[in-house]
C-alpha cells in the first residue's frame, strides 16, 4: 500500500474531465486500496483519482457508511436541495457554502466490475456529489455561494 501526494488547486489535472475506466485489473485494485489509504491518512471522507494526479473516473468515499470504491460513477437522479459547508483536500485552508441535491442515486461499477446503484442523502450524498464533480474538473469553490479561510 502507498500513500499518494494530494495535488492542490492550480494543478491542471484537477480541471480535466477524467477518463472512463475500461478494464478492471490488479493494478486498479491496488489503486483503489492506495486511494483509500491516502484518504484516511489525510483525514478525508472522499477522494477522487484526479486529486492524486490521475485522470481516471474513480472515487473512494467513507462518510460513515463504510468504504465505497466507485468506478465510473454517475448521478442518475437527484432531488431536493440543501446548502452546507464543504472543504477539500485539494483546496487546503478554504471552506465554502455549497448548494447540493439533498438526495441522489448513483450508478457505478464496484471494485469487482459489477454495476451497482447507491441511494444517498445527507453527508453521504454531498460527498458523492463533491467527488463526482472532481471527475468533471469541477471544484467546490466553483459552486460555492460563499468562501472563507479556515482560521487556525
Amino acid at each position: 500500500m502507498a500513500i499518494f501526494k494530494i495535488v492542490e488547486i492550480g494543478d491542471p489535472v484537477l480541471r480535466e474531465k477524467a477518463k472512463k475506466v475500461t478494464k478492471i485489473s490488479d493494478a486498479l485494485q491496488r489503486l483503489l486500496d492506495d486511494m483509500a489509504e491516502t484518504m484516511y491518512a489525510a483525514n478525508g471522507i472522499g477522494l477522487a483519482a484526479p486529486q492524486v494526479g490521475l485522470s481516471k473516473r474513480i472515487i473512494v468515499v467513507d462518510a460513515g457508511q463504510g468504504l465505497h470504491a466507485l468506478i465510473n460513477p454517475e448521478i442518475i437522479s437527484a432531488s431536493g436541495s440543501v446548502t452546507d459547508r464543504e472543504g477539500c483536500l485539494s483546496v487546503p485552508g478554504i471552506w465554502g457554502e455549497v448548494k447540493r441535491a439533498a438526495e441522489i442515486k448513483v450508478r457505478a461499477l464496484n471494485r469487482d466490475g459489477k454495476t451497482i446503484e447507491i441511494e444517498a442523502s445527507q453527508l453521504f450524498a454531498r460527498v458523492l456529489q463533491h467527488e463526482i464533480d472532481h471527475l468533471d474538473g469541477i471544484l467546490f469553490v466553483d459552486r460555492a455561494l460563499k468562501i472563507a479561510r479556515i482560521e487556525g
